[in-house]
């Protein structure tokens, strides 16, 4: 079964694609088997895991409104080595058509469960707002991943984040018990950004993730590629941070489940 995990912050820019598209490959390099699915319009996590979005005749807005089936949706990512659910702007149609089921919130998770069994992983790159498309993955989230940079304007939005996140598993999915805060575009050389992190590590404690994303040109680089950046320079400090990442992240699954056994 797999644990499924998305990748969510309300404020845009500060790496959630990157994030995604790099913690599945780095998974995929650990003979995990890895779904991304990209639930962006803009389809950034689809380019960057070198999948054409305006060649995909189907996407993930098809198979959330019924008229495709995931199966026959799904495109292998050659150079990440995992799979993708691709997106494209037709995606933001989707806030609409979605209102006209019972359960609209609910339409990933229903999706997901039919494929769950054959991933290791499945990473969700969320959209850059709280909107309905947000709500769905993590209606079917055991997890949460929420980069942000060590800034105090991203403090802001993330009490607003966590406070949906805890509204989302008190009414709607009481398995999203995982959150994971990861610091990105880091530069330790910025006074303020060393204070942000430890306050951060006060707060939140062992919620936040160990690793640490530093500021690197090769990650933003990567995508116009269409590839990871652990693919595109492995040997840039930006992917030696993503690699490390996906052993945490890893090692932090294998913890949850022993804890509940």
């Amino acid at each position: 079964m797999a644990y499924i995990y998305c990748v969510a912050n309300q404020k845009g820019g500060v790496g959630k694609t990157t994030t995604a598209v790099n913690t599945a490959a780095s998974l995929a390099r650990r003979r995990q088997k890895v779904l991304l699915v990209d639930l962006d319009p803009q389809g950034n996590a689809t380019m960057g895991s070198g999948i054409e979005k305006t060649e995909c005749s189907n996407t993930v807005y098809e198979v959330l409104i019924g008229k495709a089936d995931l199966d026959d949706v799904v495109v292998k990512s050659d150079v990440g080595g995992y799979d993708v659910l691709p997106a494209n702007r037709e995606l933001a149609a989707a806030e609409i058509d979605l209102m006209n089921f019972k359960n609209p919130d609910q339409r990933l998770k229903e999706v997901l469960e039919a494929v769950a069994d054959k991933y290791d992983f499945i990473l969700i790159d969320c959209p850059p707002s709280l909107t309905m498309i947000t709500v769905n993955a993590l209606c079917c989230a055991q997890g949460v991943i929420i980069p942000m940079q060590c800034e105090y304007f991203a403090l802001e939005g993330l009490s607003d984040l966590v406070n949906t996140v805890k509204r989302v598993r008190h009414n709607k999915n009481p398995q999203l018990t995982a959150i994971g805060l990861l610091r990105v575009m880091y530069d330790g050389r910025i006074t303020l950004q060393q204070q942000v992190s430890e306050q951060l590590k006060q707060t939140f404690g062992d919620r936040v993730f160990d690793t640490v994303i530093p500021r690197n040109v090769r990650l933003a680089e990567a995508p116009s590629y269409g590839e990871p950046g652990i693919v595109y320079d492995k040997s840039s400090r930006g992917a030696k941070a993503y690699v490390a990442f996906g052993r945490e992240l890893l090692a932090r699954v294998k913890q949850d489940f022993s804890d509940k056994e």
